[in-house]
């Protein structure tokens, strides 16, 4: 196995995710139980979940889950998909196959740590940071100038994960138009894409842009099933594919097939559960904004453009790190700090926590959080 540094976020979420009172910090919608989910079934995927034999499944994941999958593209079949136990294992596997030594990667920053640690553990790496004091906007001269004759990968993530931002489409097809140019795979985690504020600044999915492009989701994020562990990639190379279920061979064979049958219920399903999380966030978002409003001398906050998770800038002299650790501490609310999302490849703002805006009733949490502010003055 690939020798990795620890996963700051999973270690900072050992510690903390299931012993603090009020977990504000989530990256995914609030989610729902197994009977709220077969409730939305069809009776034919019902009496399949039902009557299933606990049998071995297919590594490229169920063939119906795979035909509902493709549904969601214009121009990618079930034959494109190939599943994965949660997004992590694709990302993990994807760079994998697609990087060697002697190869080259470059990789938009602030994300998700493994979207550079496996790079990095595999070849050079460069990395193209969002710019923050222009609404972490995205510079494709900076992609472009990043660019070395053996870059095999630009990797991105849009919705942003911490930042929520969300690029123009026209620039995000200039980038996988870039990348077909230069015969580099554009890798694209696109977890929280169906949870963007406004929706007709949904991004095209890379995979629909082009034959070289891979497009990464997961239940988890914008439909709130994390439970479920089922993610996939979407690529019309199905050379790639091949290597890809290749690879599997070697982490988890297959799928839970439980859990391949309620994912495909869940996406036969995803508009209605897609707008169900939409109106959450959006029912949030007032009490957050208050919140921020009247702390405002020591937070600058922006709701991000899209998914279920916000950025805030803090402002206080003990730094953000300290900040973090003292609230939970002492007031058993959960955020995380800008270290869980350094980089080895950018600078990357030191005075940013991420706070998770899907879950039910963060009143609660935001009443502590503002208590114990209060109680600072």
């Amino acid at each position: 196995m690939t020798r990795l540094p620890d996963f700051r976020l999973e270690t900072y979420f050992s510690r903390w995710e299931f012993t603090a009172r009020h977990h504000l910090t989530a990256s995914d919608v609030q989610t729902m139980t197994l009977s709220e989910l077969l409730a939305l079934a069809e009776d034919k995927d019902r009496d399949a979940f039902e009557n299933l034999s606990l049998g071995y499944t297919e590594t490229f994941g169920d063939p119906a889950l795979r035909e509902v999958i493709a549904q969601g593209y214009e121009h990618a079949d079930a034959d494109d998909v190939i599943c994965f136990a949660g997004a992590e294992e694709a990302l993990y596997l994807a760079m994998n196959v697609l990087l060697d030594a002697g190869d080259h990667a470059v990789v938009v920053t602030p994300n998700y740590q493994a979207a550079e640690t496996v790079p990095l553990a595999l070849c050079e790496v460069t990395g193209v940071a969002l710019d923050p004091d222009r609404d972490w906007a995205l510079d494709l001269d900076m992609v472009a100038a990043a660019i070395r004759p053996n870059t095999r990968v630009v990797s991105v993530n849009f919705p942003n994960n911490p930042t929520g931002k969300v690029i123009d489409t026209a620039d995000f097809t200039a980038l996988a138009a870039l990348c077909d140019e230069r015969g580099i795979y554009l890798f694209s985690d696109e977890v929280y894409r169906g949870l963007e504020r406004d929706p007709a600044r949904t991004l095209p999915q890379a995979a629909e842009l082009s034959e070289r492009a891979l497009s990464l989701n997961v239940t988890s994020k914008s439909l709130g099933l994390p439970g479920l562990r089922i993610g996939w990639i979407t690529c019309r190379d199905r050379t790639l594919r091949s290597r890809l279920e290749r690879a599997k061979h070697y982490t988890t064979i297959c799928n839970s097939a439980p859990s391949e049958v309620l994912a495909r219920i869940a996406l036969k399903a995803r508009k209605t559960i897609l707008a169900r999380n939409w109106a959450l966030i959006t029912a949030n978002l007032p009490a957050f904004e208050a919140f921020f409003a009247e702390f405002a001398d020591d937070f600058e906050w922006q709701a991000p453009d899209g998914g279920c998770v916000a950025y805030p800038r803090y402002l206080g002299a003990d730094g953000v790190a300290e900040f973090c650790t003292r609230l939970v501490e002492e007031a058993g609310v959960l955020l995380l700090p800008a270290s869980i999302y350094r980089s080895e490849l950018t600078a990357t703002p030191a005075d940013r926590f991420r706070i998770g805006i899907g879950r039910r009733n963060p009143e609660a949490g935001l009443a502590a959080f503002a208590e114990w502010m209060r109680a600072r003055r």
